[in-house]
This record gives structure tokens, sequence and C-alpha cells, in this order.
């Protein structure tokens, strides 16, 4: 059996990669990178290291010749651009003869009101389309995303909010990864969708986690959507991603990531990370940085 993951040297990726080398051999693993010097330290470790270009299709079709499972893993991007990538890929795919298909969509990307869905749902769609099994790994939210959030407060300033009491299944990268990691390398996966999610939380819950990983209280800031951009352009977030956020936050407070769903424990064979127990995690690690 041969593995390839796509994005293998992205955060998500490398994670993906190192849980799978846990329990495949380097020999059954390979990967679809756009610049193949920057996976050299997995191509010393036995890891196949190919190069594909989610915009040359020609690359794609090479780099997943004699593939079995493909975790294509979704691009960044403006939506225009990730679908006509995604697109690039699924049938490059399909003319390589892929066998199965994992892909990491979103929460409810059938239904979601997030902005990133319809990336989610053209591409869950595009695979469906190839008549190749698959599996939709729809990860709820990375805890990672709240990194910017995070390093404000460890600097003094409260939790800001627009997203009111909705809430959202936050869990680590990690778990993903494993989650993915499992699928690729288990059975019995074939035309399944996953819905990735944490225990659903609100804002408040996530604040106090960061509270008790700080042995202090950390105060709340809810704000409406206008506030909300202000303070992040204040903060020095980019002009053209201020409107994502407060996007992604209105979202979170009409309910789009409150999913409840025991997949995760599924995969993983033990309970997703607790957030307390997550947010300790990067808090440690963002005082090491």
């Amino acid at each position: 059996m041969k593995i390839l993951l796509t994005g293998a040297t992205g955060k998500l990726g490398t994670k993906v990669a190192e849980s799978l080398l846990k329990t495949v051999p380097a020999s059954e693993l390979a990967v679809s990178v756009r610049d193949p010097e920057k996976a050299s330290d997995l191509a010393a470790r036995g890891v196949e290291v190919r190069k594909g270009d989610f915009d040359r299709p020609e690359t794609l079709t090479t780099a997943f010749a004699g593939i079995d499972r493909l975790l294509i893993i979704s691009a960044d991007g403006d939506n225009e651009t990730r679908i006509r990538q995604h697109t690039n890929a699924v049938a490059a795919a399909k003319q390589a003869q892929v066998r199965f298909i994992a892909y990491t969509s979103l929460g409810n990307a059938d239904k979601s009101s997030l902005f990133l869905a319809p990336v989610h749902r053209s591409t869950e769609e595009a695979i469906k389309k190839t008549g190749i099994p698959y599996s939709f790994l729809r990860n709820n939210w990375y805890l990672e995303n709240e990194l910017g959030s995070i390093q404000g407060v460890l600097k003094g300033a409260p939790w800001v909010t627009a997203a009111g009491y909705g809430k959202v299944g936050w869990a680590l990268q990690q778990d993903y990864a494993e989650a993915a990691a499992a699928v690729l390398s288990g059975s019995g996966h074939e035309n399944t969708i996953y819905e990735l999610s944490g225990k659903p939380i609100t804002q408040e819950e996530l604040a106090a986690a960061l509270g008790n990983a700080l042995g202090r209280e950390v105060p709340v800031q809810q704000v409406d959507d206008a506030t909300y951009a202000d303070i992040m352009r204040g903060a020095g977030v980019p002009d053209f991603v201020v409107p994502v956020l407060v996007d992604i936050q209105k979202a979170i407070r009409t309910g789009a990531l409150e999913i409840e769903s025991n997949d995760f424990e599924k995969l993983l064979g033990r309970p997703v990370t607790s957030i307390n127990d997550a947010v300790a995690q990067i808090v440690r690690e963002l005082s090491k940085a």
C-alpha cells in the first residue's frame, strides 16, 4: 500500500506525516509538495518526496501515480483559488487512478454558513463525482487558530469576541492529524463522513480554560461586529483579513461550529484532548518561544 499526503510541509500536514510514521513504514509513505527541498527531512527518513503543484495539474498526475490512498489537505488562499486548486487535485487523482481519497473538509460543510464552506462543498462534490471511495474529514476549528488572541491575553489584553454565546468544537491540530492518519492507515473508511469536533464550548469557557492555564482570571470583552473590526485593525490585522475574521465571528454566533459528535473518539480510540489540557499545552509552547 502506498499513501500520499499533499501539503505535507504545512502545519497540519507535518503532524499527519509524523503520526503516520508511527504506524506505517516510511517506504509506504509519499508526499507531494511544491518545493521538495522543504521536505528534505522526510526524504532523509525514507519517505518518497514528489513534486506536485496545485496550480500545475500535470505535476499532480505524475505525483499521484501508483498511489493507493491519498490525503488532500485543503489549500490556502481565497475561495476561487482554492476551488480551482482542489479541482485540479481531484481531477489528477482520477486520472492517476488513485483508489481512495481522504479530504480535510469543514464542519457541516454541506450546510455551513462560514465563508469557507463553498470551497469544501465544491471539493466534496468533485470527489464524489469521480466515483473513487472517499472519506471527508470535516474538521471543526483548530485551537491554534486562536493563537493571536491567546498571545494578546498573555500580554495583558482581554479576550475579545463578537461571537456572543455561540459554541465552537475546538481541538488541537495534533488530534485532527492523528484522526487523518487513522483513516489513511486503517480500513473500513470508504465513503464516510466524519464530523471531527471537540466538545462545543463558548468563548467564555475557552477564556476560562486559558485562565486556568495562566492561574488568573481572563476578562472577556463582548463587542459588536464593527467594534471587533476596529480592534482587529488596531492590533495590526491587515485590512483585507478583517472582514474574514468578522465573518467567522458572525458564523460562530449563529451556531455554525456548534457540532456535537463522537467521531473523534471513533478514529482516535481515545477521548479528544480536553480543552483545559489543550490550552495548557499551547500556553507552554508559547512560553518556550
